[in-house]
């Protein structure tokens, strides 16, 4: 996917009674107090019912497992702390190869959405990749926020150009297509060692991440974000097991900082950032 998705420039979707003879009298009270008793467990299985709810609906994805999304659980309004992601917001990473080459990826909120195939309307965020001017990549990610705070990824249209010029769209998927699965890429509350896959479409995207600490600190061109106020994933792809990055992203701004620590020791360093208008 893009610098915007899983993995900045593509590497790395609940659920009992007694007998005997007793008094017309009797018999009604039992029955009393075994309709009471029947009414109390009914109400602490309602209650936990009603707690165990959210959770289920807050599980998140792993590895190919199918997930079935509620379109009327999602809403376009993106605004988890670790990647708010209000219209117009614009972020600009710069990302440095180990021979010394640069590209320019600029990340845009667009106020516009999109309806993916299994039935979520999902936010479109373009990703634009260029070196020296030229386009590399052009990408329109998209998200969509559930109910309790995760960001799902639902999918990317992409192409890749070469000496100017459109070369291949390799790599485009969208959930509910060709069973390809979408993914989460911030949880609403991460917690170390929490895992979930960002992304799925069989031999093509299979991302997945799990939280390192959300006590980091980190220094990028764009500012220092102080301890605490840090999320740090490890994210890799069984497609590419040699592969393997570390993100960082930042409280009220999003992914700050990714370093490449096998199959690649890329940088890609947030340079500016402007937050985009609050509804």
């Amino acid at each position: 996917m893009g610098a915007s998705g899983a993995a900045f420039g593509r590497p790395v979707r609940l659920i009992v009674v007694s007998s005997g003879r007793r008094t017309t009298t009797g018999m009604n009270r039992q029955l009393i107090g075994l309709t009471a008793a029947l009414g109390a467990v009914a109400v602490a299985v309602g209650a936990v019912v009603g707690q165990a709810a959210p959770s289920a609906r807050c599980t998140l994805p792993q590895g190919s497992k199918r997930v079935t999304l509620d379109p009327a659980g999602f809403t376009t309004r993106i605004t988890n702390p670790w990647w708010p992601m209000r219209p117009g917001s614009r972020w600009v990473y710069r990302e440095t190869a180990p021979d010394g080459t640069r590209q320019k990826v600029v990340v845009t909120v667009l106020d516009r959405t999109k309806r993916i195939a299994n039935g979520v309307t999902a936010r479109v965020v373009r990703d634009v990749v260029t070196e020296a001017g030229a386009p590399v990549e052009v990408t329109d990610d998209w998200y969509a926020q559930d109910r309790c705070g995760n960001v799902w990824y639902l999918g990317e249209a992409t192409t890749e150009y070469e000496n100017g010029k459109p070369v291949s769209t390799s790599g485009s998927f969208e959930a509910g297509v060709d069973g390809a699965q979408a993914g989460v890429i911030v949880p609403a509350k991460p917690a170390s060692g929490m895992r979930y896959r960002q992304e799925y479409y069989e031999g093509e995207a299979e991302d997945r991440a799990e939280v390192v600490s959300l006590g980091e600190q980190v220094e990028v061109p764009y500012g220092h974000f102080r301890p605490g106020r840090v999320l740090m994933t490890r994210d890799l792809n069984p497609l590419q097991p040699k592969v393997l990055e570390f993100k960082f992203y930042a409280r009220g701004v999003g992914l700050v900082l990714v370093v490449g620590v096998s199959g690649g020791d890329d940088r890609e360093e947030l340079v500016r950032y402007t937050r985009g208008r609050t509804r």
